[in-house]
């Protein structure tokens, strides 16, 4: 499904405390920037945080200060102490979009059980979808093949677009 925007825009960020202190690398980031670059959206911001609920929601609030199509987070969707990304993201949705949290979690299931631990959300704030997906390589592939068959019919609905 196309849309007419004519440039998708899309920010990344990565909840892990890890990465945020260089003990290894953002890989998850990485493959989530270039699959949403094959997918045609120009990723406009990239950040790396620690897993703490106030850095994670104020980076998602810049993120929707810059208008972006597309805001994907990436870690901290788990069931650890520190898995803190879904309630930094619930006070920033105004309207879920559960089937395609499902949609994420049973794609995944496919390949290992685990994916259904997982307890990202995805909704949308404005213009702005957005949605978390595992901290795993493997599992933000899995979620990139869901961003592609749904956000771009989604991304043209928000702006007003009729699908009839």
């Amino acid at each position: 499904m196309e849309t007419s925007v004519k440039e998708l825009t899309a920010a990344i960020i990565t909840a892990s405390n890890r990465a945020a202190l260089g003990i290894y690398l953002d890989e998850s980031g990485e493959v989530l920037s270039q699959g949403l670059n094959q997918l045609g959206f120009f990723v406009i911001s990239k950040v790396v945080i620690p897993d703490d609920v106030e850095k994670i929601s104020l980076e998602i609030a810049s993120a929707l200060a810059s208008r972006v199509n597309l805001l994907v987070t990436t870690g901290g969707t788990g069931i650890s102490p520190t898995d803190v990304t879904p309630e930094a993201t619930a006070p920033h949705i105004e309207r879920l979009l559960p089937g395609v949290s499902e949609a994420l979690r049973a794609f995944g299931r496919e390949k290992t059980p685990l994916a259904d631990l997982s307890r990202g959300l995805v909704g949308v704030n404005g213009q702005t979808v957005i949605i978390n997906l595992p901290g795993s390589p493997n599992g933000v592939r899995d979620g990139l093949v869901i961003i592609g068959r749904v956000v771009p019919h989604i991304i043209s609905q928000l702006a007003g677009q009729d699908h009839s």
